[in-house]
């Protein structure tokens, strides 16, 4: 175990003033060595080093429990990860939420692979992990999804269509972007609102130890999407809506 992966989670964690449950920061540990031994044998994420895995997944991923009301979702509640890659935030907000049945979405099977065996080591019961494309999925569970989160996946025209007709009336998409996504959210206005959805509000936060701005757009699901969407990804990408 890193002494400085932990320090740096640890106090970034206080920062944030999150609550979590026992044995959280010890699961979190684990899956950082995890990690670093599977990314030395195929290219899971390019970041790398303690301090800045720390900070840039595992305390970037946290950052929105801190978020007031995000995540006062009930026990039992379903949220996917669309797009999980090496797990996150999926697989960080599965072992700080129990009480949440996250599944872990990625389209490339070796991803999948050592979500699974993670998930597995890691005891967390509350995680299912499937290889497929968002769009794919919504073909079995359509609105199936009180949360969907997706974190450098596309841009939010795309991801809107892609992750909006997975979650059920009242449910809310999050999409996790940088300081300067402005343009982007104004170019998914017209999605948004085909799909049944509402930009609800875009949450600014900090970084714990970094200059670093990072931003939330909550989309809430309004209405049913109509049953046109999603079309396939090529067509997403092609013509965006």
């Amino acid at each position: 175990m890193s002494e400085l992966f932990t320090k740096t989670l640890v106090s970034g964690i206080s920062e944030l003033g999150v609550a979590l449950p026992d044995g959280a920061t010890e699961k979190f540990a684990r899956f950082y060595g995890l990690l670093t031994e599977k990314n030395a044998v195929m290219n899971l994420t390019a970041i790398r080093g303690d301090e800045e895995t720390a900070r840039l997944h595992f305390l970037d991923s946290l950052a929105l429990l801190a978020l007031p009301r995000l995540f006062d979702a009930p026990a039992g509640a379903r949220l996917l990860d669309v797009g999980s890659g090496a797990g996150f935030p999926g697989m960080v907000l599965a072992a700080a939420r129990p009480e949440l049945r996250v599944t872990l979405l990625d389209a490339r099977e070796k991803r999948v692979d050592f979500l699974r065996e993670a998930a597995a080591a890691l005891g967390l019961a509350n995680v299912v992990c499937e290889a497929a494309r968002a769009e794919e999925l919504a073909k079995t569970r359509r609105a199936g999804f009180e949360l969907v989160t997706a974190r450098a996946v596309a841009r939010l025209d795309a991801l809107c269509e892609m992750c909006l007709p997975l979650i059920s009336d009242g449910g809310a998409f999050v999409a996790m972007k940088g300081a300067d996504c402005d343009g982007e959210i104004d170019g998914a206005r017209r999605a948004i609102e085909l799909l049944g959805g509402e930009l609800e509000s875009v949450r600014e936060y900090a970084l714990p130890g970094m200059d670093i701005i990072r931003r939330a757009a909550v989309i809430r699901k309004t209405r049913e999407c109509p049953p046109q969407y999603p079309r396939r990804w090529a067509a997403i990408l092609k013509k965006p809506l």
